[in-house]
């Protein structure tokens, strides 16, 4: 018997990965087995359809952007977005594609990439937050702060920066360890992070030290309002086994563009500012005691 190959169809139902065809509209012509399995559609349940029913709403536009650079002569090998399984969950997909025109078709491969992407979102949070309270890092502020920095500029709008350092934190690692302490930090962050609206930002940015990023904040006085507040969520004792630990704050506040315009310069007004604040308060618990 001499050898001869089977169907394509049939070859390329052994695959892992999705093999798909589709016309300029974007309507399935063809799908290969491996579509089903993915989304749990059937052949038969999609052959004709648009991509964009069984796509995420939120990456349509961009899919849109693509499939257009494709047709346009572009090879796609890495794009991703998200469809929605037939029974409702999202799926990740990393696609290749492209576009034949003397065939007047879009080929595709589809592979499922949801578990890489879970996997690439838990990186992404531990380098961008702190490990031990939860919040954004350091390097998440600068980030936060860049972009908000560009937004006020553009629409002639505030910000505020406030540089908060803890006074009498030394007494939770003095009486319990740093176990104690970083419990202690953590309640302070979940303090912090109840008391700002949404779309402001607190961040630790090492030891004892919050910032706390204020987008379209007005001026100084509603600033000063916030850290206020803030200070007073904090002023609550905090319950430890051995009896409850008094914590105060040291704020500082720098305001956009009066205090600076970039990043470095308010960072370093609101520390300095900060720490003119440690000193007065040092002055006056020395004056009272006097």
């Amino acid at each position: 018997m001499t050898p001869k190959l089977p169907p394509l169809d049939e070859m390329l139902d052994l695959l892992p990965d999705a093999v798909c065809v589709v016309d300029p509209e974007g309507r399935f012509l063809f799908v290969s087995a491996a579509f089903q399995r993915i989304l749990g559609y059937s052949r038969g349940e999609v052959l004709g359809r648009s991509v964009f029913d069984m796509m995420h709403p939120d990456d349509r536009a961009a899919t849109l952007q693509q499939a257009e650079q494709v047709m346009a002569g572009k090879l796609q090998r890495h794009f991703r977005n998200r469809y929605l399984h037939k029974d409702g969950h999202s799926v990740d997909i990393q696609w290749s594609a492209r576009w034949h025109p003397d065939h007047g078709v879009r080929i595709a491969v589809a592979r499922e990439v949801t578990e890489l992407r879970r996997a690439e979102r838990e990186l992404e949070h531990l380098a961008s937050h702190d490990s031990l309270t939860g919040v954004p890092n350091r390097h998440r502020l600068h980030y936060e702060l860049h972009h908000a920095l560009i937004h006020a500029e553009q629409t002639g709008s505030n910000l505020a920066l406030l540089y908060l350092d803890l006074d009498g934190f030394k007494a939770a690692n003095d009486r319990g360890g740093h176990g104690m302490g970083d419990r202690v930090l953590r309640e302070v962050a979940k303090r912090l992070h109840e008391g700002i609206r949404q779309g402001d930002l607190i961040a630790r940015i090492g030891g004892d030290e919050f910032v706390v990023l204020l987008p379209g904040c007005h001026d100084v006085v509603a600033a000063r309002k916030v850290a206020n507040a803030l200070r007073e969520r904090l002023l609550v004792p905090f319950a430890l086994a051995d009896g409850p630990l008094h914590l105060d704050a040291s704020i500082g506040i720098a305001c956009y563009p009066t205090d600076g315009r970039d990043a470095n310069s308010l960072l370093e007004h609101a520390d300095q500012a900060m720490y003119a604040d440690k000193r007065q308060r040092v002055t006056r618990r020395v004056s009272a005691l006097g």
